[in-house]
Parts: C-alpha cells; sequence; structure tokens
C-alpha cells in the first residue's frame, strides 16, 4: 500500500515508473539511518533557503467535515454532520513565514450541531510543522518535538525500512521509508513513518499517530496526519496532499457516540519566486478575506456531491495503516486512553425505560480497562412494577482483532429477531398507549464469548452458555388502554451455542452500501418446571438480514431482506420462533402476529427528496428546506408453528397461546414515510393487503435506535 501512495504522488510530479526496492532487514538507530535522518533535520532547519526557493503562492482547496458514528462497537460509517469545502491561497516565505487566506467557504448542515473548528482545521500545515508540533492552536496536541529536529533526534528511534526509485525523466530519485518510534512513549510523541530522498534528504511523506500523552485534550481518542509533498518545477519538495483526522469520545460515560473532525487538502497552482510583499505576514496565519472577496466565490455543484469517497468510511485506509503501524512500533498503553471506572450504557433505555413486563425501571452501569486489554463492565436495572431487579456483568480481554468474554446475567431478552421500533419510542408508547412492542423471557445463567473484530470485513461473536429460562407477565399498566399478554415462553433449561456476525454497511457491488447480519444457534432445551413436562429437544435456528441502499441522482433505493428457519426433533418453544409482524418486519400487521418457523420479508422503497419549509434553530443552524418521501412495498412469508394450545405457569395464572395461527403463506404492505428534520424523524403508515388494517407508525431515524 505504501507504494502505491507513492506511485500516486509520484505520478502527480512527473514520474513516469515506480520501481520498489526491498531495503532489509529493520535495524533501529543504525549509523545509514542517523546519517540520512541528521541530513534530513539539517535540511529542514535551513528552510530549503540554499536551494533558490524565496517564496512561493499556492492554492489549497479542501474539505472539513465532522462526522458523528454512533451504535455499539461503533463499527458502522460515521454519518456526515457538517461539511465545510474551503479555497485558501496560500503564501511562503524563507525562511520560515507562512499566511492563508480563506477565499471561498461554504458549508452543508445535515444535523443540527453548533460545531466550531479551530482556527488551524481550516488551513494546510506548511514546512512539514515546525520543530515543536501543535494542533488544534495547542488545545488538543501541545510541545510534540518533531522527530528531524535537533531535540527529537534525541527523542526517537529511527529505521530503514523500505526504499523506493522514482523514475523521473533524465534522473531517478530513492526515497527511503523511515519508521518513527519514541524512546519513552509515556512522553508526549508521534508514531509513525517518513519518507526522506536520498540526495537531498527532502522529505516526501509523513503519516504519523501520537501516543496518549500528547494529548492535551482528554476526549481525544485519536488524531491521526498524512501529508504528501510532490517535486515542484523539477527541483522544490512543497506540500501536494494532506489528511487529518480527529475522534473524540466522553471522558466519563462507556457511551457508543464518537465524533469525527476529517481535514482533506489537495494543494496546487504553484507560483515560485514572485516576489510578493513581506507585509502580507502581519497578523494571524490564517485568516478569512474580506467579505466582499468572499461573496465573489462561487463553488460548483453541491458540496455533498463532491466531498471526497472515503469521508463516510469509518476508517480511512491511510489512516487505518497508521493506526496499524503505531500499534506495532509500540505498547497499546502508549495509545490507549485511560479509563477510570466510567458509567457505560449502551442506549438511553439503559438509565430509564417503560414496559408491559417491568412497567418503569431505571438503572445504570459502570465500567473500566485495566492494563494489557482486560476490562469489566456491569449493568443493573430495577423494576417499579414487578419489583425485580436485573443485572448483567462481563469480564474482557481485547486485543485489536480478538476478544475474550466471561459473562453472566439475570435479565430480560427478546424474543423476536427483528427490532420493531426504538426503544425510547417504545418506552413513550408503552406508558402512554398500551403499545408495547416487545415480547421479553427471563433469562439467568452465564458462559464465555469470543470475539474477532475484523475477519473478512465481519465482526463475529461465538457463545457458548448454560441458563434458565421463564416466561413473564405483565405487570403495569398504561394510561390509557390496556396491554396485549406477553409471549408464553416455557420454563426451560438451555444448553446454547451461538455465532452472531455482522458486516458493517460497506460499499459493495455497483454502487450499493451494503449491511449484513446473522445468528447460528444450536440450544439443547430440557424442562425447568415439575408442573410443564418437555421432552429434552435440540433445536437448531439461522436467521440473516440484508439492507442494501443505492443512490442515484434523484433519489435513494433502499432494500430490506430478512428471514430465517427453526428445526427441533420435537417441540420448539414459543421463544424459539420466528416472528413477524410490526412496522419493520410486516407493515399494516399487529406486532408479532406473524410467527413462524420459517419466514422472510422483503421491502422494496425508493427515497425522493420534497421541498419542506426553512426553519431556523438558532446557534445549531438551520432545517434545510427538505424532507424526504418514502413509497414501499413489502411482502412476507411466514409458515406457522402448529396450531396447538400451550400453557404455561405464570406466577399464579396461566398464558395460553393462541390456539391458531394466520394461514400459511405471504402477507403483502403497501404505505409511505415521510421524513422531515433532517431525515431524523420517520412518520409512516401502511395497508397489510392480506386481513391487515391501517396502522400509523412514529419513530426517529433508525440509525440512531442503537443509542436509544
Amino acid at each position: 500500500m505504501h507504494r502505491l501512495l507513492v506511485a500516486a504522488l509520484a505520478a502527480c510530479s512527473g514520474v513516469v515508473a515506480l520501481a520498489p526496492r526491498a531495503a532489509g532487514a529493520q535495524q533501529w538507530n543504525d549509523s545509514r539511518t542517523r546519517a540520512l535522518v541528521e541530513r534530513a533535520t539539517a535540511r529542514r532547519a535551513q528552510q530549503l533557503a540554499d536551494t533558490g526557493l524565496r517564496d512561493y503562492k499556492a492554492v489549497a482547496h479542501g474539505y472539513v467535515t465532522f462526522l458523528a458514528q454512533v451504535g455499539e462497537g461503533l463499527a458502522e460509517p460515521p454519518k456526515v454532520v457538517k461539511a465545510d469545502e474551503l479555497v485558501n491561497q496560500v503564501y511562503w516565505r524563507a525562511p520560515n513565514l507562512s499566511k492563508q487566506v480563506i477565499l471561498g467557504r461554504r458549508d452543508t448542515l445535515l444535523l443540527p450541531t453548533d460545531i466550531e473548528y479551530h482556527r488551524d482545521h481550516l488551513g494546510i500545515v506548511q514546512n512539514n510543522f515546525p520543530a515543536i508540533i501543535r494542533l488544534g492552536e495547542g488545545d488538543e496536541v501541545r510541545d510534540v518535538p518533531h522527530p528531524l529536529s535537533p531535540v527529537g533526534l534525541e527523542a526517537y528511534d529511527f529505521a530503514i525500512t523500505d526504499s523506493l526509485a522514482l523514475n523521473l525523466p533524465g534522473r531517478t530519485l530513492l526515497t527511503y521509508e523511515v519508521k518513527v518510534r519514541p524512546k519513552n512513549d509515556r512522553q508526549p510523541r508521534i508514531i509513525g513513518a517518513m519518507y526522506i530522498e536520498r540526495d537531498e534528504a527532502q522529505v516526501v511523506r509523513m503519516a504519523f499517530n501520537f501516543t496518549r500523552a500528547a494529548f492535551i485534550d482528554n476526549a481525544l481518542e485519536d488524531l491521526f496526519v498524512v501529508i504528501e509533498n510532490s517535486l515542484v518545477s523539477a527541483r522544490f519538495w512543497l506540500p501536494r496532499q494532506q489528511e487529518i483526522e480527529i475522534r473524540r469520545g466522553g471522558t466519563w460515560l462507556d457511551y457508543p457516540v464518537r465524533g469525527i473532525i476529517r481535514g482533506r487538502w489537495v494543494i496546487g497552482d504553484y507560483q515560485i519566486n514572485t516576489g510578493f510583499s513581506p507585509a502580507i505576514f502581519g497578523g494571524a496565519e490564517i485568516v478569512f478575506a474580506p467579505k466582499a472577496v468572499q461573496d465573489t466565490f462561487h463553488f460548483g455543484g453541491r458540496i455533498l456531491d463532491s466531498l471526497p469517497p472515503d469521508v463516510r468510511a469509518v476508517t480511512n485506509a491511510d489512516i487505518k495503516r497508521v493506526q496499524e503501524e503505531a500499534r506495532a512500533l509500540v505498547r497499546a498503553q502508549a495509545l490507549r486512553r485511560p479509563q477510570a471506572l466510567t458509567l457505560a450504557a449502551v442506549g438511553v433505555s439503559d438509565f430509564a425505560r417503560f414496559d408491559r413486563a417491568e412497567g418503569f425501571a431505571f438503572g445504570a452501569g459502570l465500567a473500566s480497562r485495566f492494563g494489557g486489554g482486560f476490562g469489566i463492565e456491569a449493568r443493573g436495572r430495577y423494576g417499579i412494577d414487578d419489583k425485580r431487579g436485573k443485572g448483567s456483568g462481563t469480564l474482557s480481554w481485547q486485543s485489536p482483532k480478538w476478544g475474550l468474554r466471561l459473562f453472566g446475567e439475570s435479565d430480560f431478552r427478546d424474543a423476536g429477531d427483528i427490532q420493531e421500533r426504538s426503544l425510547l419510542v417504545n418506552s413513550i408508547a408503552a406508558q402512554e398507549f398500551g403499545s408495547d412492542y416487545t415480547d421479553p423471557y427471563g433469562v439467568h445463567g452465564g458462559g464465555i464469548g469470543l470475539d474477532a473484530f475484523n475477519l473478512a470485513s465481519f465482526r463475529l461473536h461465538l457463545d457458548a452458555s448454560i441458563e434458565r429460562q421463564r416466561p413473564l407477565r405483565v405487570t403495569a399498566t398504561p394510561a390509557y388502554g390496556r396491554f396485549e399478554p406477553i409471549l408464553p415462553a416455557a420454563p426451560l433449561r438451555a444448553t446454547r451455542i451461538a455465532l452472531t456476525g455482522n458486516r458493517p454497511t460497506a460499499l459493495s457491488f455497483f454502487g450499493t452500501e451494503v449491511r449484513l447480519d446473522g445468528e447460528l444457534r444450536f440450544s439443547h432445551l430440557t424442562s425447568d418446571d415439575d408442573f410443564f413436562p418437555f421432552e429434552p429437544t435440540n433445536v437448531g435456528r439461522a436467521f440473516l438480514s440484508a439492507s442494501i441502499e443505492r443512490p442515484f441522482e434523484h433519489g435513494r433505493l433502499v432494500l430490506f431482506t430478512a428471514g430465517g428457519a427453526v428445526g427441533a426433533d420435537g417441540p420448539v418453544p414459543p421463544q424459539e420462533w420466528l416472528f413477524f409482524g410490526g412496522p419493520v418486519s410486516a407493515p399494516g400487521y399487529d406486532f408479532h402476529s406473524l410467527p413462524a418457523l420459517a419466514g422472510v420479508t422483503q421491502r422494496v422503497e425508493w427515497r425522493a427528496g420534497i421541498p419542506a419549509p426553512k426553519i431556523s434553530l438558532g446557534r445549531f443552524g438551520r432545517i434545510p428546506g427538505q424532507a424526504t418521501i418514502a413509497p414501499f412495498l413489502q411482502a412476507t412469508y411466514a409458515r406457522p408453528p402448529r396450531s396447538v394450545a400451550l400453557e404455561v405457569p405464570a406466577g399464579s395464572a396461566l398464558i395460553t397461546a393462541p390456539p391458531a395461527f394466520r394461514p400459511n403463506g405471504v402477507y403483502p404492505s403497501v404505505g409511505v414515510a415521510l421524513q422531515p428534520f433532517f431525515d431524523l424523524l420517520r412518520f409512516e403508515i401502511a395497508k397489510g393487503t392480506r386481513h391487515g388494517t391501517w396502522q400509523f407508525n412514529v419513530d426517529l431515524s433508525r440509525d440512531f435506535w442503537g443509542v436509544l
């Protein structure tokens, strides 16, 4: 990958061929490496004055984007919240004067935010940083020695690890890749690599991360910088491309939300030795041009259409490589954000929720990361109406690619494979209107889990557990209406092995964005109640869902497919059935009204923009004058279980399953949704056309269900 990047850089400079050559075994601080970095340090100190470069002007075109990444594991691609496009006039004069004037700037707001960038995020890095590296105007990274400085020569280890021959017309340049690591990774330092041209010791490329000790802001998780230079006028190595990525998380709450700032810059249109006045360098280094000048600057097209394609990626390929190299060069503790005991939650509903099984329940969690990748997490919750506590605990070990867990729980588990409504909206609907779209049953048990975090682009979890399962009953009363009975789960003992997998949303065939989720599960079930005889049964179960989206010029095609099957050598208890029915799995049919031992659902939806009122949100921006209309068709096939009544003990009462199910077959739906307010809300009306009903549903965007 290194060679490909340098090849692209060389191509921008007129290179016609690229021939890599191995550099031999890695040796830290050998005489050849020391001689090269000392020459490069001396060259930087001279500020190119002896090469004939007195000054230059250039134009930098860039994007500064703020993104939000949410969801357990932070694996899904981040969502663009705000995107700024900038064009800067760049000035430099020997020996070390620099100035940037922002000629044009435009932004697009996709979610409400009042974020303000540091001024130095709105410009490029010149001179490959001075002897001391600072970022975020000194609030993010401050006083980190540059490797190619007198202090840096003593603070870092260096090793030549590869060499690249750049063949230009009439000459060949040899560039060395030099790895850099701190002698003391507990100090504020960088970790990464530099490409240094052999003959003149010029820096061609730098790519690095920082040690944890370098961060001033405790909320910082990572900060990556990639700087590439190219040969201008066949003599001078000057900035060509730059990237910066800054990731922030919470400091007192372990919650799956992360903010990301990404900067992408391309620098060109160089004018060398023009002799402009040095008076231009007065004042701040990065300034805005007068408003009259900015008003005359016009951008073409829409900013979202011209964003770099990797902006929405979880981790850009260059940044990912820098991250992996840093992990290989220093101890993991030198990069990991320290985490004492913090509050922990997967979603808002971990703190407060309402459902028919426990009424109002409040809870919290605690988490801590130890050294060596070890961590512990505990969560608890108490229901007001059922007067019971629930809890779970996990002791884990994690590396960048693997994880191991020991876990135990005494909690509720939902029988459905498809979440029909966000938990936040479900709590409101259950409390006010008696509409609860969960079907829980009680679980007491524990086990061991093995995690693989990046196996062929999948995140896999293999769990083995022994548990007791029990039915639950309605204990709460809504403000209006009444609750339907809860799923009549059978009281059983279970030995389970489950393999769950997730492929986060990523670009795939024909420009589509694809997400996959699935589970394979085997359970050995035996009776756990003398009043409920249940012959030992082995149950195998598979379920898979796929979300596929394809953007087009005037809209977006959204496909959702989900289905599975259950097989057993004896009776299949209700908690092992598949369930369809609800706004996601079968719109227009009652919640879980289509239980099945085999079933599949397919939705086809078209989303297009329509005009909408523009509304000011004050310092949080302005709602754009557009909403999304989304007509859809859906068909659900369900093969129901046997039509047999099932009676199970539940306290002092018996819960009886419906003696008959809907007939085997296909259940079509038709509907339309409206998504206003940055597409954060979704109003949906649908009709089940086979003995279904008209149903109205309102919820928040599914992108945020994981943290609700």
